[in-house]
């Protein structure tokens, strides 16, 4: 009895001098770690249950372009279908317009610290004409409320569950902001108004099995959460203007010149860029058909959205898109002259180029890219994605233009065709598309625009002290935050995840299907947790513990490098210990004196039982040096006791 005392009076006291650091075994590995288990709706393999459900909302849109008034006035239909188990009472519509009113809470909020989202100028938002509700054969004038930038509506009747379905005809307006919020605007060029037109008709709210409707306002960083349907849009506007939009142009004969037509139509079937309108021909009233107007019929399917774009400046040039299944689609750019204008052409010269380029590594990494065309848009805004459509700055060029270019149209994975919920998981959208983009960079053009990625340089960047964490909204995170707590911590994460966790085919198979899955669906972080782990076939807890839920630090440290019973002939055993919370695999190279060198991967479960582990090595000879993690391909905020060198 004396001697279990001894021995464990022993292990205790070692215990204690290793008892010095952060981590803890226990909370790292918990054993719960999803809050419910999985039901018919969304199953414990991440896939949507036998009685998965979401709402339907198809729209049609006709507006004219004023462009004497910068403004915008038409009409909105909204068919809506109620597929949940739920009778509804009332919708809840957004509007988001009412942002640039001077007395909006994003006005309140966000104005006052400045940066991307502030409004330097005010609007009255939505003028509402006219609001007029068909339901089960009968027309009425329904109450509504306008709450910021929300609209309830109520009804007169419940809209039954299960397939009831109702008609929603909105008559409104709205002045055009010069700058919105970086979503939309206008911008002036030597030869007419760049217009950028989002967020542009009111649209219902969705409501999921989550939380009913998801209401919350909005306040400029927080995005979008929007129903899936097919939306036809038209939009009337001075004959001078050429006009983008997501989706399909179903009347091009109408809108185009002969020769713009059959430049269009080769272009259909060109893997090389080519022009549909020059720059020498903006000037040049022939390239624009004789009539005082003119209108554009688009039409969109299976799309949460649509946006478009105006000017009379717009030089335009395009290209074919190559699609794994055999089927096309065509990559456009809009830009103007002033665009243009790089000695070397490395300008909006390439968008095409670009474009094409990363949509078709998307569709063969991820999924089949959906739309029939891709328009690249350069104006007033910095970057912003909508189906089929984007905007980015009309002043990049070179890497940065690629740059913009390959995120936003990365966007039409992440959140176009994977819905999720951007207004409370911005990792859920920037993040991934942020990973996707570094996969993307890789292969463009034999690297031409590739930056190695330096997880570990970026660590104390990632892990500052300052930092949000990444389970924030995104109206809650710091300004300054935002870049990394939505855009590169969680890029940082999967590609780690990638390469040093469950290792690149695991990972991609993963990956893709959680795509696959949740196409034209709106996931969770519990869908997306539930899928990487059960096809991937790895239990990630401890992982998503760490970088999602907390702001935990990695720092792995050698503590000690000691010969087996004080000589070398024996072997040596080598002690790491964890300084911070996050466990993660490790690499260790162990070099000898005679300069040979042992590689050893060590899986992240040695932390399971504390924050040391100690292995042996079994080589005879003596060890010279101990480097941990020796290509830094770990997000360690503190390299420096990684080595080992024998003095």
């Amino acid at each position: 009895m004396k001697k279990i005392f001894l021995y464990c009076l022993c292990c205790c006291w070692a215990i204690g001098l290793w008892a010095q650091t952060k981590y803890d075994h226990r909370e790292a590995f918990h054993p719960v770690f999803y809050p419910n288990p999985g039901n018919e709706l969304r199953t414990s393999g991440g896939q949507p249950g036998s009685k998965y459900w979401q709402n339907r909302a198809d729209y049609s849109i006709h507006c004219t372009l004023n462009t004497v008034e910068h403004s915008i006035g038409g009409t909105v239909t909204l068919r809506y279908t109620n597929n949940s188990p739920d009778d509804l009472q009332f919708l809840w519509l957004q509007l988001d317009q009412q942002i640039y009113r001077k007395d909006s809470r994003g006005t309140a909020t966000t104005t006052t610290q400045g940066g991307r989202w502030a409004n330097e100028q005010f609007t009255e938002g939505y003028v509402l004409k006219s609001v007029k509700l068909n339901m089960d054969g009968g027309a009425t004038i329904p109450e509504t409320i306008i709450s910021d930038t929300r609209m309830q509506v109520f009804l007169p009747d419940t809209l039954k569950a299960k397939g009831g379905f109702l008609q929603l005809t909105m008559e409104y307006e709205f002045k055009i902001p010069e700058y919105g919020t970086d979503r939309m605007g206008r911008v002036k060029q030597e030869h007419g108004w760049v217009y950028e037109i989002a967020q542009w008709f009111p649209r219902v709210c969705v409501y999921d099995d989550q939380v009913g409707w998801n209401t919350n306002p909005y306040l400029g960083a927080g995005e979008f959460y929007l129903e899936y349907g097919d939306i036809d849009f038209s939009i009337t506007a001075p004959f001078q203007l050429l006009v983008a939009g997501s989706g399909e142009l179903l009347n091009p004969e109408e809108c185009l010149t002969p020769l713009q037509l059959r430049r269009w139509n080769e272009a259909k079937n060109s893997d090389q860029t080519l022009v549909i309108r020059s720059a020498a021909e903006v000037t040049n009233p022939a390239s624009r058909p004789e009539k005082p107007v003119l209108t554009w019929k688009f039409k969109c399917n299976s799309t949460r959205d649509v946006a478009w774009a105006a000017s009379s400046a717009f030089i335009w040039d395009a290209a074919r898109i190559n699609l794994p299944s055999g089927k096309k689609s065509m990559a456009m750019s809009f830009y103007t002259q002033e665009s243009a204008r790089e000695e070397d052409g490395n300008d909006w010269r390439r968008s095409t180029e670009y474009t094409k380029a990363c949509i078709e590594f998307y569709s063969r990494y991820l999924f089949e890219y959906p739309y029939p065309a891709a328009s690249n848009i350069a104006g007033v805004v910095g970057g912003m994605e909508y189906p089929g459509i984007v905007f980015c700055s009309r002043k990049s060029t070179g890497a940065d233009l690629w740059g913009v270019t390959d995120h936003e149209f990365g966007h039409t994975w992440f959140p176009m065709i994977v819905g999720s919920n951007e207004r409370k998981y911005a990792w859920m959208d920037e993040g991934l598309n942020t990973f996707i983009n570094i996969l993307s960079g890789e292969q463009f053009n034999n690297g031409e625009y590739n930056e190695p990625q330096d997880v570990s340089g970026m660590s104390n960047y990632f892990f500052s002290s300052a930092m949000d964490g990444l389970f924030n909204t995104p109206d809650v995170i710091q300004q300054y935050n935002l870049g990394v707590a939505a855009y590169y911590k969680p890029a940082a994460m999967l590609y780690v995840l990638r390469n040093e966790v469950v290792g690149k085919e695991r990972f991609d198979r993963a990956f893709r299907e959680y795509v696959r899955r949740w196409a034209f669906k709106h996931p969770t972080p519990w869908d997306f947790f539930h899928t990487i782990e059960n096809v991937a076939g790895e239990d990630l807890s401890w992982f998503w513990r760490s970088w999602v839920f907390n702001t935990w630090k990695f720092d792995v440290a050698v503590k000690e490098v000691l010969p087996i019973r004080g000589k070398s002939k024996n072997g040596t055993t080598v002690s790491l210990q964890l300084q911070e919370k996050m466990p993660l695999p490790v690499t260790v190279k162990i070099i000898f004196s005679d300069r040979s060198e042992q590689t050893l991967r060590l899986p992240v479960e040695i932390w399971q039982r504390g924050d040391t582990w100690t292995f042996p090595v079994q080589e005879k000879l003596e060890v010279a040096e101990v480097v941990v993690d020796p290509d830094k391909h770990l997000p360690d905020v503190n390299y420096s006791n990684n080595v080992w060198m024998k003095k």
